[in-house]
This record gives C-alpha cells, structure tokens and sequence, in this order.
C-alpha cells in the first residue's frame, strides 16, 4: 500500500473558503474515491490557521495513477482549489504494518 501525504498552506485571507471546500468537496471526494483504502483528513490548527493536509493510503500505485495520471508525484487538484492554494507539498511512501 501507498501512502500519500498532500499539503497545502491557503493564500492569506482564504482560510474560510478554503475550509468550506476542504469539508464539503475534498473530504468527501477522497473518501469515494476507488483505490483509497483510508483517508485522514488534517484541518488547520490556531497555531497554523493557513495549513491543511490529507494523509491518504492507497491500494497500490496503480490506484494512485488511475485518479491522478502517471506523473503521480505532482500534486493532484481540483480547480476550485486552484486559486486559494499558495504552496502544495507531497510526499509519498509504502505503508508499513504495525
């Protein structure tokens, strides 16, 4: 399995939008999505009201390819995002048992 870690820091003033997105397109977006087998959702803190991130486990990376396309290290998103985003981070790694 795949785990993928998508970070986001929101243009200064969009916080609350981005928000509304976040909980009521991204969240329930990802956990529809075929191939995601778990989807933790990390809404911004007082200490950091301008971060957001998604830690997502996938199937496999072909799961992965099949929503994102091949070049699956680029950040994947929606275009009502687009504008309220100022820096995308993502990182990815096989998931470890515990």
């Amino acid at each position: 399995m795949i785990m993928r870690i998508f970070q986001v820091t929101i243009r200064p003033g969009k916080e609350a939008e981005f928000a509304k997105f976040f909980h009521e397109t991204a969240i329930p977006l990802m956990k529809g999505t075929d191939g995601v087998v778990d989807v933790y959702p990390g809404a911004a803190r007082a200490e950091s009201p301008r971060d957001f991130a998604f830690v997502m486990i996938w199937r496999d990376l072909d799961a992965l390819k099949a929503f994102v396309g091949e070049d699956y290290t680029t950040p994947h998103i929606d275009p009502a995002e687009a504008e309220l985003v100022e820096h995308r981070l993502i990182r990815h790694y096989d998931l470890v048992a515990a």
